[in-house]
């Protein structure tokens, strides 16, 4: 992974399965970076309580209303932020874009381009693992594709492409 040129958000695209976890975890191991996870804090929150999309959709906003300002301070400090929730929608990007403009930060997002049977079959592995605190139906996760919008060259991001 190449590294940012100065303390940077990295943000992550891609559908439920594509990796954006696996990628995270790799890119909060450079010096100076921490890693903040929206299932990790949704599961700490509100355990036993998201079962379907719009359970979802309250406890995540929830959480970016509480997360957003904290990521700007860290940025500001100096720390390079992995913010391992997902940037599947133009509305999911603008708050993203919001954090680092008012950190005045360096920004990757990278875009896991992963077909939906690679995607299906390691989360049926996901849940099959029991290690993933939730659990993802096929038709769950072709609901929520639904949502999802790649990246454009017109959001002015600067994109880093995993295939």
């Amino acid at each position: 992974m190449t590294p940012l040129p100065r303390p940077g958000l990295h943000m992550v695209c891609g559908k439920i399965g594509a990796g954006k976890s696996t990628l995270t975890r790799q890119l909060a191991e450079a010096p100076a970076t921490v890693l903040i996870s929206e299932d990790t804090w949704l599961a700490a929150l509100y355990p036993g309580e998201i079962h379907e999309l719009p359970d979802y959709v309250r406890r995540a906003g929830r959480l970016k209303k509480a997360m957003a300002e904290h990521v700007v301070a860290l940025l500001g400090a100096g720390v390079s932020v992995v913010l391992d929730f997902p940037a599947n929608t133009v509305a999911s990007r603008q708050w993203m874009r919001g954090i680092f403009e008012a950190a005045g930060a360096a920004h990757a997002l990278h875009f896991l381009d992963v077909p939906d049977e690679v995607c299906k079959a390691r989360l049926r592995a996901r849940n099959a693992s029991g290690t993933h605190p939730f659990e993802t139906t096929d038709a769950q996760f072709d609901l929520i594709g639904s949502h999802f919008a790649p990246p454009s060259p017109e959001e002015g991001f600067d994109v880093v492409r995993h295939g």
